[in-house]
């Protein structure tokens, strides 16, 4: 096994395929374990769901990697290091999860797969100028296509009135979709020093930390369920909404450039709606066809407007103050 936890046969030479599959892999893994917290805040309160399953997630890998040599020799940040773990890892992880999982109290779970699912076109505006303005036209002519997917979800929610309507869920499905985007942008500069797993350790665990007193305060406030279904599906959450996927995720970050992985993840919306509605029972929504296909229309466009000289990888900066 190599320092990234994945297997030889995926992360050997330039295997692309390999790589792309596990993806794949990852993406579906992630479609349960989006249903499965969202079946999880019915009964759980969102900052304790979210702060569980970060410390689970981070304990299990620190302790994997300090006791065994499964994922290679571990490597022992520096100070500056480490603060860019703690504010530019962990912080922003922490704000994803929380909105995450409080977006799911309002909304359901595949329409905020749909807003995480525009995540890729605002990698693309993060990455900056590109070297033609042609290209930056077509740059946010899909944005412009993403954002009107976001529209066809919020405009119901916009225009209803009364009590039954709640916009708060679709806002803060929005900005996770934002905060994963910054979240995965700012880890990519950690991989010249640190492993996939190793980046997903260091900024969990950190981000558990800063999620514990608000957990603490919703476990003095309301009374908490306890039930084998609830900590089965919390645990599925960490093995491999965690543990698998996150791994596959960083790892991936350190050898493609951050927009080429985010393509996959347009496809988050699709297997979280799929689970959710075996397991939740969680019908697609009139509007969710077409916010989902606007949505695709614009990952796609973005993507297309990648050059092939663009399309490789390149060294990541180093880790500055």
């Amino acid at each position: 096994m190599p320092a990234d936890g994945l297997p030889r046969a995926v992360l050997a030479g330039p295997s692309n395929a390999a790589l792309a599959a596990a993806l794949l892999f990852a993406i579906f893994v992630w479609g349960g374990s989006n249903a499965a917290v969202g079946y999880l805040v019915r009964d759980w309160p969102p900052f304790w769901t979210g702060f569980s399953r970060m410390a689970g997630v981070g304990l299990v890998m620190v302790a994997l990697l300090r006791w065994t040599r499964w994922f290679g020799v571990p490597h022992t940040p520096d100070a500056a290091l480490s603060r860019a773990l703690w504010w530019r890892g962990g912080l922003s992880l922490a704000v994803y999860v929380a909105l995450f999982t409080c977006s799911l109290q309002f909304i359901s779970v595949a329409h905020v797969a749909v807003y995480l699912g525009a995540s890729p076109v605002w990698v693309l505006l993060m990455e900056g100028r590109a070297a033609h303005s042609g290209v930056m036209l077509w740059r946010y002519l899909a944005a412009a296509l993403a954002l009107g997917g976001v529209v066809v979800l919020f405009w119901p929610k916009l225009a209803a009135t009364g009590g039954q309507h709640h916009w708060l869920g679709d806002a803060l499905g929005f900005a996770a979709g934002w905060l994963w985007a910054g979240y995965s942008k700012l880890c990519r500069g950690f991989g010249t020093q640190l492993s996939g797993v190793e980046i997903t350790a260091h900024t969990m665990w950190r981000a558990a930390v800063l999620l514990a007193p608000f957990a603490v305060w919703e476990l003095a406030t309301r009374p908490m369920t306890w039930r084998w279904d609830l900590v089965g599906a919390q645990a599925y959450c960490i093995v491999f909404g965690g543990l698998v996927a996150f791994g596959i995720w960083h790892s991936a970050l350190r050898r493609w450039p951050a927009s080429r992985v985010f393509l996959f993840n347009n496809l988050i919306p699709l297997t979280t709606m799929v689970w959710a509605w075996v397991l939740l029972d969680q019908p697609p929504t009139e509007t969710f066809w077409t916010a989902m296909a606007l949505v695709a229309a614009g990952v796609v466009l973005g993507q297309s407007t990648y050059r092939k000289s663009e399309d490789k990888p390149t060294d990541n900066p180093p880790v500055k103050e």
